[in-house]
């Protein structure tokens, strides 16, 4: 179970997910599922869960891809949705009852340090839940232990920055408006922990893991529908590094930096909405 206590692992991670940004998340989960959708659905994808599987969705968030991997794995399957967030799991739960998905459960859990029963799992999965651990090598030792003999890993994680639009253009329009931003770590738990394919593979292989495999998956995100971008900023800029970035400086800074990403949003505007490129790593492995 999450441990609250603030010298716990992942301490930050269960304090920013279980506060605003928790509830933040859970109010937006209908908009972020069809953001997400095209990625979702390739990952579910690629994945491969089969009937009668045993799932563990790492960091479900609000139990989009619970429900996916549920259908998948039918009846006969089981699939156990975890994540730090309070907020957020009340949704993914109300999501599956609503369902009536008696093969679907989820877990307030950190999937880090969790005892799971060892040798339980036939395939763990994540979209992206797993980039946020203190500890990477030893989360994925423990996820490990919860696969039987031949068990399977899979997850989707960002790759680099600069390289995904969706985060990068709205924040590259904002920051000649505001005060210098913060350096961030590229290794230390965030979104793009995990976008050096060399360092995944790395952990992922002393975590005991074999057969890695780190391919490349692009996406065209639909933010808002054609002509709609006072739509697509006001969510932009809830989610993201352009959030983050946005909420330094002063008023009239903050208003520069606002008109700056609407127009780059009009470019990002067409028939088939507003949308921006993103670039993700499927990764998979065995455990």
């Amino acid at each position: 179970m999450v441990d609250e206590n603030a010298a716990a692992p992942n301490a930050d991670q269960v304090a920013y997910w279980n506060g605003e940004n928790g509830d933040k998340w859970a109010r937006l989960q209908a908009r972020l599922d069809a953001l997400f959708a095209p990625i979702t659905a390739a990952a579910i994808a690629a994945a491969a869960a089969r009937r009668g599987d045993h799932a563990l969705d790492v960091g479900c968030g609000c139990g989009d891809t619970v429900l996916a991997l549920a259908e998948a794995v039918g009846p006969l399957g089981a699939v156990t949705g975890v994540d730090i967030s309070a907020p957020m799991l009340a949704v993914a739960g109300h999501r599956i009852a609503a369902r009536e998905l008696t093969q679907a459960a989820v877990l307030r859990a950190d999937a880090a340090t969790e005892p799971f029963a060892p040798g339980s799992v036939d395939l763990a999965f994540s979209r992206f839940g797993v980039m946020f651990f203190d500890a990477p090598t030893e989360a994925f030792i423990n996820i490990r232990r919860a696969l039987k003999p031949g068990g399977r890993l899979f997850f989707a994680c960002w790759r680099p920055f600069k390289g995904n639009p969706w985060f990068h253009a709205p924040y590259k329009a904002a920051v000649p408006h505001l005060p210098e931003q913060d350096k961030v770590d590229p290794e230390a738990p965030g979104p793009f922990a995990f976008a050096d394919p060399e360092r995944v593979r790395r952990i992922l292989g002393v975590a005991g893991f074999g057969e890695v495999a780190v391919e490349p998956f692009d996406a065209t995100l639909t933010f808002a529908p054609s002509g709609a971008v006072e739509d697509a900023l006001e969510f932009l800029v809830q989610v993201g590094p352009v959030a983050r970035a946005l909420a330094t400086g002063t008023e009239e800074q903050r208003a520069a930096a606002l008109d700056a990403v609407r127009a780059r949003l009009r470019e990002a505007d067409g028939p088939e909405g507003v949308r921006l490129g993103a670039q993700c790593w499927f990764v998979s492995a065995v455990g």
